[in-house]
């Protein structure tokens, strides 16, 4: 107890520390974001879907190869399409990282298990210079 009365500067700012580390796991809960290239690896390695839940204009704009176009509004009536993929790993993505994170809740409240998202969205994957298709 003297100790925390001699050195309670010290105690609140660790406190403070490791609230702040510990504040982006808590407020995305159980959400994991990967990196272009962790996503990129998972779908290489693990075949992993991704599904594109941004609107048609910012698909068609340009998208990865292969995902799916499935827009944040009609994603809970297109859950059965998705029913096949519930083993798989899914890679969720948007713009920025926001709608595709409400998606992920949304499929692990349905079930799906092994749900990821593309931190930062497209934006990230484009900085990475990674390709994208029109298709």
């Amino acid at each position: 107890m003297e100790f925390l009365q001699h050195n309670w500067m010290w105690v609140a700012l660790a406190i403070t520390s490791g609230s702040m580390l510990l504040w982006p796991m808590l407020k995305n809960g159980s959400s994991q974001a990967l990196t272009p290239s962790q996503a990129t690896l998972l779908m290489n390695r693990e075949n992993a879907v991704v599904i594109d839940v941004r609107e048609s204009g910012e698909w068609n704009n340009g998208h990865i190869a292969g995902a799916r176009h499935i827009p944040m509004p009609v994603l809970q009536e297109k859950m059965i399409e998705l029913e096949k993929f519930k083993k798989r790993p899914l890679i969720i993505c948007c713009a920025s990282g926001n709608r595709s994170s409400a998606a992920a809740n949304t499929l692990r409240k349905a079930g799906f298990e092994k749900v990821f998202t593309l931190a930062s969205g497209m934006t990230s994957w484009r900085e990475a210079k990674l390709p994208l298709t029109m298709k």
